[in-house]
């Protein structure tokens, strides 16, 4: 679809786009149940507010910066936000498609999504108390003309642009603007509805009714109203001021994103003109900065949380269940001990994760927990189980990542709760972002010392661990838990303490070794393809964008190399070429659950090497970020883990080709039997469960 020229790689961001245009295909998707296909609409939505927030935004600056900011680009930030613009009209098209499809299946099962216009006497009523009761006080109209300094429209947030006039032209129109209380109030209202039916409105169609009664004391007798969004640079910039700590740095970045600079406008393609126009000049726009005409909805992102309660067919996910390793036995900690176990999820139960850490808060024998926090659930029960730990009298340490993106102000609340109950938090340092996902507990028994923990692709999120696929080793392998300890000496003093991360032996770890050991582990098996052996390369990463890996990785398929990957998002490496002896196999799998582990896999002459990591090949993780790559050194979790990526590499129902033209097409069946792979590692998961 779009088409690379003569470039080394694809875009990145053009590669992304096509990521997201995956998310869009489930959407339209009819053999998907209608709530997810609702919900993924709302992913996709969301996905491309973030995509504007952060990429476009950086493309933006680099033009600002001029030809230093274009150094590592292959092709001009310009031409990029031109294909950027192209392809995102385009896919505002199809999302249209898709969810006037979606509104003619919803009426077929009797679910109705009414606007202002279409409610009975009954439901009027009932829209009018709901809003004089909750809605009311949420919102303060703003009559824009009146104020000199136009407001900061928050990027989170819809407003209503009305126009406001008289019939008679008595008196001249105006221009107004209401903040929908989307984050304060329910976006979706359910109503009265006939026996059999669901009716629906939206929380912007209950102000729309309602704008006469907001602005009747101006003696306006008509109004129209058009939603509106802007979207906004989201990038905090650290600055190098060293008598300002992290904390107020971030604390002053969170407060300066809220007015970055917009790089989107979104509006209904039906606004008057008039209004429009006005709108554009006050917040200073022009055509450069992404003006895109859309439906009437905006921030779709809300419908991920579409009500379930009106869907008579309900689609509940699959229960996680035990490990087989852990279900007969009372302690996940004395099984740890004596073997590793894997956990896979969310097909795995996230409840063994979080009862690892009660065990050792209760555990009279345990002195020590150690763990880092990149993304924490709303409601967490690790976090309860660290503070828990510290009452009973450990030494508990949690590394919290400020700058884990979007989380940062979330991250700040958990730091101060943390702190309040004992634990002993670390921030993290100002050049390097913390995604390692690691911990570590430190048991004493008659005087000797035993570490145990785990290393996990996934975050400490029992929310995430439900929906996302990721994997997680829980070990007390002495030379693994060396490295973890190794790891955590570091973050406790970065500045004095580099050594520790440069004397890991086992886990590969950003930023000092991880590229390196990639490389020679790449370059063992281009010397073994070249001496006509056997040779492959298994690879499932989220992304994979740096240059240097991608080239290795085109060198070894021109040595021959068996290269098989699963990517989810990015992928800016050119697949096909005519001198890769071996045509590279690349998919992406986008379905119910998110694919979010990262999983190597090296021939090795026959002595496979496996590992399980949290790092993407992207340059921001291998050379910016502390990450952990873990080797797999149980023969039985070696084989799962190979299992479940043949059965991902085999799926024809879910994966879609990464080719260099972008096409994402679906990988054709290559014989009768269909292979769902999410439902089929279930099944091959659960059937451990009785042998």
């Amino acid at each position: 679809m779009h088409g690379v020229k003569k470039q080394k790689t694809i875009i990145r961001d053009i590669s992304w786009l096509s990521f997201n245009n995956r998310v869009l295909q489930e959407a339209a998707d009819d053999t998907v149940p209608l709530k997810e296909r609702i919900r993924f609409l709302g992913i996709f939505s969301n996905n491309l507010d973030e995509f504007f927030r952060v990429r476009v935004a950086t493309l933006h600056r680099m033009i600002e910066v001029g030809k230093k900011g274009n150094m590592h680009l292959e092709v001009a930030p310009a031409m990029i936000l031109e294909q950027i613009q192209d392809i995102v009209l385009e896919h505002q098209k199809q999302f249209e498609r898709t969810w006037n499809e979606i509104l003619k299946e919803l009426k077929k099962q009797k679910i109705f999504l009414v606007n202002e216009t279409q409610l009975n006497r009954e439901q009027k009523k009932f829209v009018l108390n709901y809003f004089d009761e909750e809605v009311r006080g949420n919102i303060v109209p703003l009559m824009i003309e009146s104020i000199h300094n136009f407001p900061t429209l928050s990027d989170k947030s819809i407003y209503l642009a009305c126009k406001l006039s008289k019939k008679d032209k008595s008196i001249p129109q105006r221009f107004a603007l209401v903040s929908v209380p989307a984050r304060r109030l329910p976006r979706f209202l359910i109503l009265p509805s006939k026996q059999g039916e669901q009716h629906i409105i939206l929380l912007e169609d209950v102000i729309r009714h309602c704008l006469p009664f907001i602005f009747s004391f101006f003696g306006y007798d008509t109004f129209s109203s058009h939603i509106i969004k802007v979207t906004r640079d989201a990038e905090i910039d650290i600055d190098n001021d060293i008598s300002t700590s992290l904390i107020q740095k971030i604390e002053k970045g969170l407060k300066n994103r809220k007015r970055g600079k917009p790089v989107r406008f979104i509006f209904d393609k039906d606004i008057d003109p008039g209004l429009l126009t006005y709108l554009v000049k006050r917040l200073e726009l022009s055509e450069k900065d992404n003006l895109i005409p859309g439906g009437r909805i905006h921030n779709f992102k809300d419908f991920i949380n579409f009500p379930e309660s009106v869907f008579q067919q309900k689609n509940p996910r699959k229960k996680p269940f035990v490990h087989p390793l852990l279900k007969n036995f009372k302690r996940v900690t004395d099984v740890v001990l004596q073997k590793d176990v894997l956990l896979n999820f969310p097909y795995h139960s996230y409840d063994s994760v979080v009862d690892l850490l009660r065990e050792a808060a209760i555990d009279p024998e345990v002195t020590h927990i150690k763990v880092t926090c990149y993304r924490l659930a709303a409601r967490s029960k690790i976090v309860n189980a660290l503070t828990n730990a510290v009452r009973n009298g450990k030494h508990v340490t949690a590394v919290i990542e400020l700058r884990a993106r979007f989380d940062e102000e979330a991250n700040l609340e958990w730091k101060e709760e943390l702190e309040e109950a004992g634990v002993r938090v670390l921030i993290g340092m100002p050049d390097l972002k913390v995604h390692a996902k690691i911990c570590l507990i430190k048991k004493v028994v008659h005087g000797i010392t035993t570490h145990y923990g785990f290393v996990s692709t996934g975050n400490l999120n029992e929310s995430t661990a439900k929906i996302y696929g990721d994997h997680c080793l829980l070990t007390s392998n002495r030379n693994i838990m060396a490295d973890v300890n190794r790891i955590f000496h570091y973050l406790e003093q970065p500045k004095t303490r580099i050594k520790f991360l440069r004397s890991c032996k086992t886990l590969l770890v950003c930023p000092v070794n991880m590229r390196q050991q990639i490389i020679a582990l790449i370059d063992k098996e281009i010397k073994t393809a070249k001496a006509g052996k056997k040779a492959s390369i298994i690879l499932k990463v989220n992304s994979l964008s740096d240059e240097m890996l991608i080239g290795k990785l085109y060198e070894a398929a021109r040595a021959g190399v068996e290269i098989e990957m699963v990517i989810r998002s990015i992928c800016c490496m050119l697949t096909e070429n005519s001198k890769f002896k071996i045509p590279v196999e690349a998919i992406s799998i986008v379905d119910e659950y998110l694919e979010h582990a990262r999983v190597m896999i090296f021939h090795n002459a026959g002595k496979e090497k496996t590992f399980i990591s949290s790092a993407d090949w992207m340059v921001r993780n291998i050379d910016h970020r502390v990450e952990a790559a873990c080797p797999i050194f149980e023969k039985d979790i070696q084989q799962e883990l190979k299992d479940i990526l043949r059965i991902q590499l085999s799926d024809n129902i879910k994966a879609r080709k990464l080719d260099n033209e972008l096409d994402n097409q679906y990988v054709n069946p290559r014989n009768t039997k269909k292979v769902r792979s999410q439902v089929e590692t279930y099944n091959y998961l659960f059937r451990k469960l009785s042998t």
